[in-house]
């Protein structure tokens, strides 16, 4: 047993981010396979008491302690530190070591690893906050909701679960930017959904389009339709530094309150359900946009795109593209997510074909990037 443990960790060490992930898939798939009914009924049924655990840990700030510590510390201490009782905090850390989000060194006595840290991290916080505070109680009331209507596939983006887990007639992204500390967090996690994975930049031809432009000082080179706060488009011109073609961030004023300044990247107000006023751009590029809309919302996003392209413009999806047969767990969870608190989908190949014909474009190639997600970039150019 050792020696194969000795194996599975040279093997990941060596390996590039697909093979690690194959290698993940390949040792959790075998853990699958050798449980008895009582080993699935364990991992099963108590899967959100970690995600709960956890949740109280950042509120006692215990994996950021642990991490500034740079050493062991006792439940004593903790205790002590964060005002919680010894006995409570005894128990909490136990559970936290026994499922790996710390270390054990000896009785009543933990430190940090590499989970740990991982956790301790901004980003991943937000993660977990709006995975447990926004979409927990949506999961919640998700089974009944299918059932009472009929299980038929959630498609009307102000009737779903997470309207009557909020009292709410708003949708998704509307009603959270009337919920600071939800936005907050949602905003946070987007800083790091992606972290450590290969980027679109790694893999599109962002330099040919580039040089074709050069000489048009006048034209845009590139909008970030619904960019957030902002990374891609500075990412982007950390790549053409010297390129003097504008690189425009497009979001709710509400959202550009928070975006990162940069002197290469200008910042417009846009809602991208109305007209696009920057026409003929060389890329307008949507990053997790499509993927949040139903088809019907979705295509009216795209034909404001179509009507704002010139002969040679393109648009650039940023979504996964589920494959027909092997989707990763990865995508999977997130599209039941999404369809639970946004009536939205993560498309297969032949889903997004059909979508973008629809919207009056074509599907010119397809490039992805990442190999569990299968995040892509989906061009896309007239008819």
């Amino acid at each position: 047993m050792n020696e194969l443990i000795a194996r599975a960790r040279d093997e990941a060490k060596s390996a590039d981010e697909n093979g690690r992930k194959q290698l993940l898939d390949s040792l959790r798939n075998l853990s699958y396979e050798i449980e008895t009914p009582q080993d699935t009924m364990q991992r099963i049924m108590f899967l959100h008491v970690q995600t709960t655990v956890i949740r109280i840990a950042y509120d006692l700030r215990l994996f950021k302690i642990f991490v500034e510590k740079q050493g062991s510390t006792t439940v004593t201490a903790l205790a002590e530190e964060t005002k919680a009782t010894i006995g409570l905090m005894g128990r909490i850390l136990r559970y936290l070591s026994s499922v790996g989000c710390i270390k054990e060194v000896e009785k009543d006595t933990f430190e940090a690893n590499n989970i740990t840290q991982a956790l301790a991290m901004d980003g991943v916080q937000g993660g977990v906050h709006h995975l447990f505070d926004t979409f927990g109680p949506v999961l919640q009331i998700l089974p009944d909701f299918l059932k009472e209507n009929k299980y038929h596939e959630i498609a009307d983006v102000a009737n779903t679960p997470l309207q009557k887990a909020f009292n709410t007639n708003l949708p998704a992204f509307l009603w959270i930017q009337t919920a600071p500390s939800n936005f907050a967090h949602f905003n946070n996690w987007m800083t790091v959904q992606h972290m450590g994975m290969p980027i679109w930049l790694d893999i599109y031809p962002y330099q040919d389009k580039a040089q074709a432009i050069e000489g048009d000082v006048e034209r845009t080179f590139f909008v970030d339709v619904g960019g957030g706060l902002g990374h891609q488009s500075i990412a982007l011109r950390s790549e053409v530094p010297n390129l003097k073609n504008r690189i425009l961030l497009q979001e709710q004023p509400m959202v550009l309150e928070f975006a990162i300044e940069h002197p290469g990247v200008e910042k417009m107000p846009y809602d991208f359900f109305t007209e696009q006023p920057i026409k003929g751009a060389k890329i307008y590029y949507l990053r997790n946009i499509i993927h949040d809309y139903p088809d019907e919302k979705a295509i009216v996003i795209l034909k404001n795109l179509a009507a704002a392209l010139a002969e040679d413009s393109v648009i650039l999806i940023d979504d996964m593209v589920i494959p027909d047969v092997g989707a990763h767990w990865h995508a999977t969870q997130l599209d039941i997510a999404l369809m639970a608190g946004l009536a939205s989908v993560e498309r297969t190949r032949e889903a997004w074909y059909e979508l973008i014909e629809k919207a009056g474009l074509k599907i010119n190639q397809i490039y992805t990037y990442t190999a569990s997600l299968r995040d892509s970039i989906i061009e896309c150019v007239k008819e």
